[in-house]
């Protein structure tokens, strides 16, 4: 082989070589089409609000005013809609998981929903539905609870149901009337006054 085949051969081996003054530069990335990216891969997870897409682009330095103009489009052709989002946000958690109406407001808030759509969403969760879940909660609950005095159980029932989000004093009636038919736990249930149980409940001064 001649030395000049020899030298073409090095030259397309190294950076410096002819394919290296062929390649192209990297094109520089539309800040545009990164911010869209952002989008699409937090929607494809699960539906995101206004709020959490513009968060997810701003933590990944994606200019504001850039950003307000792909959430405009997306709100213009119904990619993003926090309507639908609190309605169906709603619908499963509180059949999901059994979460109340004012922990389902709560989430909703922190997920940067208005507070006239999150009104409107929770409007669908009638006050008897919620007192039927709750009261599901406790008989499921009460099912699996084998262990301890029946105040204990009575205690760790009305904590469950106050996480979520159920104000003391429905909570306790619920988890009366349960234990009271059960016959380990009857008499302990008839001893139990919700009224006052509540009110020291809401009483700071109670510890």
């Amino acid at each position: 082989m001649s030395d000049s085949g020899r030298g073409e051969g090095a030259d397309r081996g190294k950076p410096g070589g002819r394919r290296g003054r062929d390649s192209s530069p990297p094109k520089p990335i539309d800040p545009r089409e990164a911010a869209r990216e952002i989008c699409l891969r937090q929607l494809a997870v699960r539906p995101r609000t206004r709020t959490e897409l513009a968060a997810a682009m701003r933590k990944r330095g994606v200019e504001d005013e850039i950003a307000a103009e792909i959430l405009d489009r997306y709100d213009e052709v119904g990619i993003i809609d926090d309507a639908a989002f609190a309605r169906a946000w709603v619908t499963s958690r509180h059949h999901g998981r059994g979460l109340s109406r004012r922990a389902l407001a709560g989430e909703l808030r922190r997920k940067g929903v208005s507070s006239d759509e999150a009104s409107e969403a929770l409007d669908q969760l009638a006050p008897d539905v919620e007192e039927q879940t709750a009261r599901a909660l406790v008989a499921r609950r009460l099912r699996t609870e084998t262990r301890g005095t029946p105040e204990s159980v009575f205690r760790r029932l009305v904590a469950m149901l106050g996480r979520k989000g159920y104000p003391p004093g429905l909570a306790i009636r619920l988890v009366k009337e349960a234990m009271a038919e059960r016959e380990d736990a009857a008499e302990f249930a008839d001893g139990i006054d919700p009224d006052a149980l509540a009110d020291a409940a809401l009483d700071p001064d109670v510890q």
